[in-house]
């Protein structure tokens, strides 16, 4: 096994983050780069909430140990991670950025279109728990192909981005690397079909790529420092390149690797990196000393 597959026992860490000193545009003079990445705050906490939702409904199809080990591990992260975004919210309110319109749809779309159904017991309610599980696995492909690009994002330093900011980014990202494989082993392990995997990556990556250009939109058009705030493909595709924000060919590319009939997510990211990075982390480290 290389490094870069090398499998490390999952745990929470129970991080902490002050926004008090953090400005609305945490990346200096460029507001379509931070809101852009702010649609994470988002969008995760209720998508994690979900994911954890699913995994505690497949523990009992689980026949194999180390993986109920691994998928135990991944619910402490994402309930985590869920936690540590969701805390960004009354920033941005203070800030004059009420998120509430947006997250309420975002609940809507994980809560009750991809909520539990009252279906009969039996195949019925195995096929939908398979679709989601199928879900978790195609969006894990892009929160680690997305904590990949943030570990390595250096242009954001260059530009002076908030240190407290890219702790949490960088954090969640290295976590997302650390666990990047769970998802896709758990539905391989309950189900693994090539078909189910081709329909759930088209949803989750249609679903993804229309929440985020419309969190954009939101965020650039409530944002009370801007007069005429516009977000369009071009400005993503320019921050691209720049290196302020993951580029689109790089996206593109990420599709054939998922869709390969021997894809594996130990192909995305290192995670000798992000265990390295874990252990620098201010948030982290301050976790690791208040529970010791």
């Amino acid at each position: 096994m290389s490094n870069t597959q090398a499998r490390v026992p999952l745990k929470a860490r129970k991080v902490s983050f002050s926004w008090d000193g953090t400005p609305l545009h945490w990346v200096p003079e460029d507001p379509f780069t931070t809101h852009t990445i702010n649609v994470l705050h988002l969008l995760l906490p209720a998508g994690e909430r979900w994911f954890v939702h699913v995994y505690k409904q497949v523990l009992p199809y689980i026949r194999d140990e180390r993986l109920r080990e691994d998928v135990i591990g991944f619910i402490g992260q994402e309930a985590m991670h869920s936690q540590a975004h969701d805390e960004v919210l009354p920033h941005l309110r203070e800030q004059g950025l009420d998120p509430t319109p947006y997250t309420a749809q975002v609940d809507w779309f994980f809560e009750k279109l991809l909520g539990d159904r009252t279906l009969p017991p039996g195949r019925p309610r195995r096929w939908w728990l398979m679709e989601r599980v199928a879900l978790i696995a195609a969006i894990e492909h892009y929160t680690a192909f997305l904590g990949n690009w943030v570990l390595n994002a250096g242009e954001l330093d260059r530009r002076g981005a908030d240190p407290t900011m890219l702790d949490l980014l960088r954090w969640h990202g290295a976590e997302e690397v650390e666990h990047r494989s769970v998802a896709f082993e758990l539905f391989m392990h309950v189900d693994g079909s090539y078909s189910r995997r081709v329909r759930t990556w088209a949803t989750a990556f249609s679903a993804l790529v229309f929440l985020w250009q419309r969190g954009t939109r939101f965020f650039m058009e409530n944002d009370p420092t801007l007069i005429d705030g516009k977000a369009s493909f071009k400005d993503f595709h320019v921050r691209g390149r720049q290196g302020l924000l993951p580029t689109t060919g790089d996206m593109v590319r990420s599709i054939p690797r998922y869709l390969s009939r021997d894809y594996h997510p130990s192909q995305e990211g290192d995670t000798e990196q992000a265990v390295a990075y874990l252990a620098a982390s201010p948030a982290a480290t301050a976790a690791e000393k208040r529970s010791a």
